[in-house]
């Protein structure tokens, strides 16, 4: 953090296609306080989501505090003053969020621009308190660090150090054409590509992706499918049931995410660590340390050794993306660079 103190109160949030969170921060420590998760689809926009957050934490009968500055870590590529939601009807615009708050300054970063901002913090967390590691390494926050998350899309950011602070690498990475390392991979692609020409890596390594790629493995395994699956139910009669097709979609799930996650370190150079983020992955964290994971992120031939070395783990502490927004505003205090 930066030694200046700007008025508070700061807003941050965290808006994805499916959820908006939001947190206060008070003081000089920086510490996101009051941390609230609302439904994207219950708000008109995220001005009527924020005002009713601010509403809801302040002090019983004492009017809603202005905050003095917000960042908004939006699930969505940043190009200017507004920007539109991938997946979800929100639209965030900066002047519109300050007129609405009554903010001095409003800045809008990209989620996963955010989480790998949080990467330096989550690096330095004692033991798996705050990211549960596959691997004996760890985290070197000296070096290049990267991050993917398979939520209801697929992020991937990376964050540099740069003197005392850190510059974060947003991207759309998730959009990169899916590859197979296998012939059943490569059956599961012809399948998927029927129905998308186009088949990203997020098209079946994400939330929404996950129905897909179950479908794709019914059919390569010639088993009748149960078409209203969704991800939820696709996991629990996998890991409580022990369902065979559900359980063979996990195991390509993490096997395709492991190779992806290898190719995202080779390309941000990444030896720092790569970290996972995102529901689906907290809650497959246990699953993933077991699953072909590991084994396919050092499946690159001559660069096995290269990623043998770099430390693999999911984050488990809740809310990261929060923290990293705090240091965004931290590290853009009008004036602290002059």
């Amino acid at each position: 953090m930066t030694s200046a103190s700007p008025q508070y109160p700061w807003l941050v949030a965290d808006i994805g296609g499916t959820h908006a969170r939001f947190a206060l921060v008070r003081g000089d420590d920086g510490a996101p306080t009051d941390i609230r998760s609302y439904k994207c689809r219950d708000f008109a926009s995220p001005q009527t989501a924020a005002l009713a957050y601010l509403s809801q934490v302040a002090a019983p009968g004492a009017p809603a505090a202005a905050p003095r500055r917000v960042a908004l870590a939006l699930a969505t590529p940043i190009d200017g003053d507004s920007v539109c939601m991938t997946n979800s009807d929100w639209c965030v615009s900066r002047a519109d969020m300050a007129r609405a708050l009554g903010a001095d300054e409003v800045l809008l970063l990209n989620d996963f621009e955010a989480l790998a901002l949080a990467l330096p913090q989550l690096a330095a967390a004692p033991g798996d308190t705050a990211v549960q590691w596959m691997t004996a390494a760890r985290p070197d926050r000296s070096l290049p660090m990267a991050v993917i998350g398979p939520g209801t899309g697929l992020g991937v950011a990376g964050c540099v150090p740069a003197g005392r602070d850190w510059v974060a690498l947003a991207s759309e990475g998730g959009h990169v054409t899916a590859a197979a390392a296998d012939d059943f991979e490569g059956q599961l692609l012809r399948v998927i590509r029927i129905e998308h020409p186009h088949v990203s890596a997020e098209r079946m390594l994400s939330g929404t992706g996950l129905p897909l790629l179950h479908r794709a493995v019914c059919i390569v395994r010639g088993t009748p499918c149960d078409e209203d699956l969704e991800s939820a139910d696709i996991t629990r009669r996998a890991l409580d049931e022990g369902d065979k097709d559900c359980l063979a979609t996990l195991d390509s799930f993490c096997a395709m995410l492991g190779g992806f996650a290898g190719n995202v370190a080779l390309t941000l150079g990444a030896r720092g660590g790569l970290f996972v983020a995102g529901g689906v992955a907290q809650k497959l964290a246990a699953y993933l340390a077991r699953s072909r994971f590991r084994e396919r992120f050092e499946a690159k031939g001559r660069f096995e050794s290269y990623l043998a070395a770099v430390a693999t783990g999911v984050i488990v502490v809740p809310h990261p993306a929060l923290a990293g927004a705090v240091r965004h505003l931290a590290q853009n205090i009008p004036g602290s660079r002059d």
